[in-house]
């Protein structure tokens, strides 16, 4: 295809990410409003973000299964739709209950969307070339991920923050009239489909017990859960948790190993680039969905900006990850050399996770700016290269599960990290509220008429909004939550240099130059040229033909 076609293919491929990006990033800003309306605490901002990761985790091997199976054009459509009427929903949500719900939905539609795109551009872009259009992608995400917040911080200060669900739906319709315009992919031949249920219901099971368990174990309130859970990391419910999740994985592995159309092949795992892109996907979507979870809760609660001014503040972090993205995609595709800059990118990982944890309420907002900066150009540096090398050597008949693999677990680290830190910044907190419970009644104190007031909010449980607070009771509470973020942060560290050392161990191999539909060509035509003198040597010598099957590549 010339370049010309290419963007023309791509352009509703990148308006659809630009719809699920722009859907997901303009409430980001808006979260500590919402889940202060609706009367939510700190589990459940931490929920209403984890439900959406959750879901998008454990339908993303669904949808890559379905599209080695399927019509990826109709299943990418049918994602968008799924993802959009989710979040327009949520717009009416009248609690954080119903919120979290239509997250949750949203979610499975995000997976489609993640998956399938990665997908579809393997489709009609070889590996070698893929570089300058992920540089495309970069920008749409960066554009998104800036304009997001920036967009839902004015709407949210001037209309409302119900408003902020409504905005991708006309960007979304243009979407799929330009996707069914413009996507031309190369026609599969049928084959039967059939659907790991159980596969499905034992990955859902598994993710989804151990989330609830690191969420509410360590922070729940007396009556929370019931007396069995006490508080206590290791009381009877957690233990009963993490041993169904436990059990509920074993099964997933034994029940994946028979069946026939497996939702994750195991034997993925037998080619080492995958095996260790998976293990640092995982880190990259720990710094990735953390950052972007924590950093606005950080700007609004810890330094009191409004929701416009926290958009405005992350913009940083979003040009290190505009810069890094488009800038390295160019670079692979002009000098073909990949290694390099994941090295870099997961050195920035580690670096900007190890600064952010180090964060104050009156942090000098350069050094603040740099270090998301950091962060941000780590990521734009790992996270779309990791599929480009694991889409580079996985068979093209398997290009959909192991692309969707690797979206899996990276989504997975995120939603496991936005919980594991979550439930870390509500110990921390309410740990710091303790200990300064003399300097909030003395805060409480000097408000005079005004305290009665503060104080049953205070004591509702509900997620506090620290911009609206009398200066003497916001400065205690702008020092609790800055600490309780920062040390949230640290969590990422040893995740960053584990994804390090799983990079610095990835086979170089250099980039093929051929989409999936000519490998998968070529594959035919191999198996043709090996098969056919064989198969006459065979006949001439006893009559009958014999098939030679292709074998299966891997890089043990």
């Amino acid at each position: 295809m010339s370049h010309r076609r290419v963007l023309e293919a791509l352009s509703g491929l990148l308006l659809g990410m630009f719809v699920s990006m722009l859907a997901s990033t303009v409430v980001s800003t808006s979260l500590p409003v919402i889940v202060h309306d609706l009367n939510g605490n700190q589990t459940a901002f931490t929920w209403v973000i984890t439900a959406t990761l959750l879901t998008t985790a454990i339908s993303t091997p669904i949808w890559g299964k379905l599209a080695d199976l399927t019509n990826r054009k109709l299943l990418f459509q049918i994602a968008m739709v799924i993802f959009v009427l989710a979040t327009a929903a949520a717009g009416f949500s009248q609690s954080t209950e119903m919120m979290i719900a239509f997250r949750a939905v949203q979610g499975i539609g995000a997976g489609g969307l993640a998956a399938l795109s990665q997908v579809l551009m393997a489709d009609i872009i070889s590996p070698r070339e893929r570089g300058r259009y992920m540089g495309l992608f970069g920008a749409v995400m960066a554009v998104s991920t800036i304009g997001g917040p920036l967009l839902g911080g004015v709407i949210t200060d001037a209309w409302g923050w119900r408003w902020n669900f409504f905005v991708a739906l006309p960007f979304a319709v243009v979407a799929l009239i330009l996707v069914q315009m413009t996507l031309d992919v190369p026609p599969r031949p049928e084959k039967k489909t059939t659907i790991d249920y159980l596969g499905i219901v034992l990955l859902s099971a598994s993710v989804a017990l151990l989330l609830i368990w690191v969420t509410n174990a360590g922070t729940a309130t007396q009556g929370d859960w019931s007396d069995l859970a006490n508080n206590d990391w290791w009381s009877l419910l957690s233990v009963l948790m993490v041993g169904g999740a436990v059990l509920a994985a074993v099964l997933f592995v034994v029940v994946e190993l028979r069946s026939k159309e497996p939702l994750i092949p195991l034997t993925l795992f037998r080619n080492r680039t995958f095996t260790l892109s998976v293990i640092a996907s995982i880190s990259t979507g720990i710094a990735m969905f953390g950052a972007t979870v924590f950093l606005s809760q950080y700007m609004q609660l810890a330094r009191g900006a409004t929701p416009t001014e926290a958009g405005l503040m992350t913009i940083p972090m979003i040009g290190g990850l505009l810069l890094s993205s488009i800038g390295v995609g160019a670079l692979i595709t002009k000098f073909g050399h990949w290694k390099p800059y994941l090295i870099v990118g997961s050195v920035l990982l580690i670096a900007g996770s190890t600064m952010l944890s180090t964060l104050h309420y009156d942090t000098n907002f350069v050094l603040v700016s740099i270090y998301m900066f950091l962060l941000g150009a780590g990521v734009g540096m790992t996270m779309q290269n990791l599929v480009l090398v694991v889409q580079n050597t996985s068979r093209p008949e398997e290009i959909g599960v192991a692309s969707s693999g690797v979206t899996f677990f990276r989504s997975l680290g995120g939603t496991v990290g936005v919980s594991v830190m979550g439930a870390a910044l509500a110990a921390r907190v309410i740990a710091l509220v303790s200990e300064r419970k003399d300097a909030i009644t003395a805060a409480l104190t000097s408000l005079g008429a005004d305290a009665q007031k503060w104080a049953e909010q205070l004591q509702s449980g509900t997620l506090p909004q620290v911009s609206a607070m009398p200066p003497a009771l916001r400065i205690v509470f702008e020092d609790i939550y800055a600490n309780g973020i920062s040390h949230s942060f640290l969590i990422g560290v040893p995740f960053a240099v584990i994804s390090l050392i799983a990079i610095v161990f990835l086979p170089n191999q250099p980039l093929t130059r051929m989409t999936t539909a000519e490998r998968m060509r070529a594959g035919e035509a191999d198996l043709a040229t090996v098969s056919v003198p064989e198969a006459m040597a065979t006949l001439t010598a006893t009559g009958t033909v014999r098939t030679v099957a292709p074998e299966r590549e891997t890089d043990d």
